[in-house]
């Protein structure tokens, strides 16, 4: 088990130029990678329909698994009233879901105005692909050391929360690792959002997210609290930072 030195070298190697290509290219090269984007293909080419698609658990995991919601693919109902959603809406569910990430997704997809045409579309392909090798990354991250995948990506979404509170609340990544380098507790995820708020608000200057050196900063915090944690308990606390599911089969 690394203790808090090791987590945060671990870290900062993963950060040097040239790492996150070659994680990558090695990534691509796996049977699995291939297999899921044949089936995706297959799947897609054959359904009537956007909604019929998404009803496909090959299309559905595909796509949460890219999009950065793995535990999607379980939640089908959801995931199909939310990404053919009307973006133009303000009252759509897309626009009103507390999680930004389906959001984003939406907007990536465009289901709404493309239908079928978007899945169909290579480029989209090519996207989701890419997503698939860098939440295959993420997940070996997190293997290697727990909070690494996390860290990683929190250093790549936390300046675009536009120092809005309710983004760093709405994003479980972000939140996760804010609350964690705060050493808020567990139970702060049950509370309502306003108490949520006001607690990372006592604790930290979210204009500080702008900086991506507080960003580091925090980052390499929450690795080292939960290396020390982990190492004090004897075990890895992955409930305590309420991460979710992390396996991609296909």
């Amino acid at each position: 088990m690394a203790d808090a030195a090791s987590a945060v070298a671990a870290f900062r190697r993963v950060l040097k130029p040239g790492e996150e290509e070659r994680a990558l290219s090695r990534i691509a090269t796996e049977p699995q990678q291939k297999r899921a984007m044949e089936q995706f293909r297959r799947a897609v080419d054959r359904a009537p329909d956007a909604r019929a698609a998404l009803r496909d658990p090959r299309v559905l995991q595909v796509i949460t698994t890219a999009l950065g919601i793995p535990e999607g693919a379980n939640q089908a109902g959801l995931a199909t009233r939310v990404l053919l959603s009307d973006l133009r809406d303000e009252k759509s569910l897309a626009n009103t879901l507390g999680d930004r990430r389906w959001k984003s997704a939406a907007e990536t997809l465009d289901l709404g105005r493309r239908g079928i045409a978007a899945l169909r579309d290579p480029q989209l392909q090519a996207s989701l692909a890419d997503g698939l090798r860098r939440a295959q990354w993420n997940q070996n991250l997190e293997r290697e050391q727990p909070g690494l995948g996390d860290a990683v990506l929190f250093r790549e979404r936390a300046t675009a929360v536009d120092n809005n509170i309710y983004a760093v609340l709405g994003d479980p990544i972000i939140r996760r690792v804010v609350t964690g380098a705060l050493g808020l507790p567990m139970q702060i995820a049950i509370q309502p959002v306003e108490t949520q708020a006001r607690a990372v608000r006592a604790r930290l200057d979210i204009t500080k997210l702008e900086d991506p050196k507080e960003v580091q900063r925090l980052a390499e915090r929450y690795l080292m609290n939960r290396a020390n944690e982990n190492a004090a308990n004897g075990t890895d606390i992955l409930a305590r930072f309420g991460f979710p599911p992390r396996g991609f089969t296909v």
